[in-house]
């Protein structure tokens, strides 16, 4: 059906931009490497119990270990097991950040079991194959416990943070798989979408999906492209418009001619879009990866130093031993639990207010965040049309009476604009009559009979070219805030308008005004035409407003942005939406939008209110606090444990022993697990 839309311009899909620069990644993505962690988690505990049980603790028999004749054959096996099997997907990042020369926590792990491991191999051959040597000390205990709490971290923080799906894979079903194609003789025949190519002609039944892009050839139909421009408003086609694939066909019949299909087609190119943005998004380093690679540096020298050190002034025995401690104490346990234990409350708290993270490294960069691009429909409007004014230009009519008559022929049309003019006047409680012989108007609206009398719903284009006299004054003072506005004409005489615009959600205003006091700049991007926009931004005191934008100007406004050097997030609800969400530093989705978008973000809100972006920010601030501390709890007293364990203060008698340093590290274990719960969102 055709009210007053707003008739969107199309670009040439081909002429994309896709000049995009590929940046490096900075760090390893551990999730490319750590595969299914729960059962190598439980796996490797089971392994770990016998082994606790049967070797000490650097050297500390504890109260409930116990040992037998050929029990540390049994130790040796079980460990070895572990070290190969629960090792394994540290061992597998340790080579991947290797080879991209950026060492951080998977290095730092491998280096502690590996270390933990051959030294203890070493110590069971001195013990139990050279009998006149010294008792040299084993690192079974701390190898098979490093592996098993780092497993856990790990694990407790994927689960924390799962990725709902594919975004590409979600747009992808936008398409039909078949499509009706028509040949020369007339006759259709259904052929797999994959065969379909440019020039043949598909017909396109009413509330079917389009599934090429196409230049339409006969009928007329009213298009819903909210998947392209985000807006509400369905479109009208009519011969030699375009359309485009995996947009939804109104009520009307028509044969498209194909010009667009597979790699070609728009719907394609906007997956090209958010796959590219997602593969060059450049991965932050994380604060624990930060401090991983730290600690890999200045273990590895300490470990070095200490073993010249004492290999000057001792024996090779003792010297190796010291070295092996450093590097060991290096890797706390605390570490593996500090940061994940933070995200999993974090993402608790964050659930249970309406927010879900999906990308845990967009809790370090908020507190960085310099603007915010934020899609207008569905994020700071409500994405339903309401009517904000109706009126009766003559004395015959009343304004109820002019509503009565729009609302009779809107009556069977599901249009958002017919929805918004039939809520209002059920909220009136009005005597809707029945409307007879209605008729779409192509680029008009409609007409039809009510009570005996001629009807007609019209836009304003269609009363400029009748020339029927209208206030034009008064039609773009409505215009401007933001309404479509159609008129009731009866017998071709102009009898009164209704006025509907979309309604701005309750809490906008003042997250846009948060936003400010925390310095970050709101910046309001849609598909909508200017006056449009430029009304919904002055009523939230947006300054910055882009409108009648395609999905691949959002992107490039976001790329822009960043290579500026801002710190970019952005806020958006539809599949127009995606490859800006993909290539933002931050991806927000409007959990009430399309699962394409959802997929592309990195945080969903879930309540679709505005105020949870502050929400957010809060959260993501108090995390990071959290984070901080427990790097500190959890990796801090590295400052004064390698130097101590290396033997710096051993002239005047003071040095770490190991066992010392294993009750240190267990402690601030669980420092960081009490501290961990402490956060909280308000």
């Amino acid at each position: 059906m055709s009210t007053t839309h707003e008739h969107q311009q199309h670009t040439d899909h081909s002429s994309m931009d896709h000049d995009h620069d590929h940046s490096g990644h900075s760090g390893m993505d551990h999730s490319m490497h750590m595969g299914n962690l729960k059962p190598k988690f439980f796996i490797s505990l089971v392994l770990t119990i016998p082994i606790i049980l049967m070797s000490p603790m650097m050297g500390m028999d504890l109260p409930f270990q116990f040992q037998f004749a050929g029990s540390e054959w049994i130790v040796l096996i079980l460990a070895t097991i572990l070290f190969f099997y629960g090792g394994q997907p540290f061992l597998q990042g340790a080579k991947m950040e290797l080879s991209s020369k950026e060492p951080a926590m998977m290095t730092l792990i491998s280096l502690g079991i590996t270390v933990a491991y051959i030294y203890s191999l070493y110590a069971f051959v001195m013990n139990n194959f050279v009998p006149q040597a010294d008792h040299v000390m084993d690192f079974f205990w701390e190898l098979a416990t490093l592996i098993v709490i780092m497993l856990l971290g790990h694990w407790v923080e994927m689960n924390a943070v799962s990725n709902a799906g594919s975004a590409l894979e979600e747009m992808a079903q936008l398409l039909p798989n078949t499509a009706h194609i028509v040949d020369d003789n007339g006759d259709t025949k259904d052929i797999s979408l994959q065969e379909v190519q440019e020039g043949q002609h598909v017909l396109i039944k009413a509330g079917e999906k389009i599934p090429t892009d196409g230049t339409v050839l006969k009928g007329t139909t009213s298009v819903n492209e909210a998947m392209v421009t985000g807006e509400a408003k369905d479109v009208e086609k009519e011969q030699k418009d375009t359309v485009i694939g995996g947009s939804v066909n109104g009520s009307g019949t028509i044969t498209v001619e194909v010009t667009g299909t597979g790699e070609s087609g728009y719907l394609s190119q906007v997956m090209t879009l958010v796959e590219n943005a997602q593969n060059e998004k450049s991965r932050v380093e994380t604060l624990s990866d930060k401090v991983a690679k730290w600690l890999f540096y200045v273990a590895l020298a300490a470990g070095i130093l200490a073993f010249i050190g004492w290999l000057i002034t001792s024996d090779l025995s003792t010297a190796f031993e010291r070295m092996v401690t450093v590097l060991i104490i290096a890797c706390p346990h605390a570490l593996g639990l500090a940061i994940p234990l933070v995200i999993a409350r974090s993402t608790s708290l964050g659930a249970k207010n309406g927010l879900l993270l999906q990308n845990r490294e967009a809790l370090e960069t908020a507190k960085s965040a310099d603007v915010i691009l934020m899609d207008k429909t569905g994020t700071l409007t409500e994405g339903n049309f309401a009517v904000n004014n109706y009126r009766s230009f003559s004395e015959d009519y009343t304004a109820d009476q002019v509503l009565t008559y729009i609302s009779a022929l809107e009556q069977n049309s599901s249009h958002p604009l017919a929805i918004g003019i039939l809520n209002k006047a059920e909220e009136l409680s009005l005597d809707i009559p029945e409307a007879s012989d209605v008729e779409n108007l192509p680029g008009v609206g409609l007409k039809g009979t009510v009570d005996g009398k001629n009807i007609k719903v019209a836009s304003v284009s269609y009363l400029n070219k009748q020339s029927i006299d209208y206030d034009k004054n008064n039609f773009d003072e409505l215009s401007k805030q933001g309404n479509s506005v159609s008129f009731l004409l009866i017998d071709e005489q102009n009898i009164g308008l209704v006025a509907q615009g979309d309604q701005i959600k309750p809490a906008a205003k003042s997250m846009v005004q948060s936003l400010k006091d925390q310095n970050i700049d709101p910046v309001m991007l849609t598909g909508d035409n200017q006056q449009v926009a430029q009304a919904v931004a002055k009523e939230l005191g947006i300054d910055d407003v882009h409108a009648e934008l395609m999905p691949e100007d959002k992107e490039k406004m976001v790329k822009d942005y960043r290579d500026n050097g801002q710190v970019v997030m952005m806020v958006g609800d539809g599949v127009n939406d995606a490859p800006s969400l993909a290539r933002a530093d931050i991806g927000i989705a409007i959990g009430a939008g399309t699962d394409v978008a959802i997929d592309s973000a990195d945080i969903i809100l879930v309540k679709s209110d505005p105020s949870d972006i502050i929400h957010f920010l809060t959260l993501a601030k108090r995390t990071q606090r959290k984070m901080v501390q427990n790097i500190w709890w959890g990796a801090g007293y590295n400052i004064v444990a390698i130097p101590l364990a290396a033997g710096v203060l051993a002239p005047i008698g003071i040095i770490l022993s190991p066992a010392v340093g294993a009750i240190v590290m267990s402690l601030s274990t669980i420092i960081v697990a009490i501290n961990a719960m402490l956060l909280k969102i308000d």
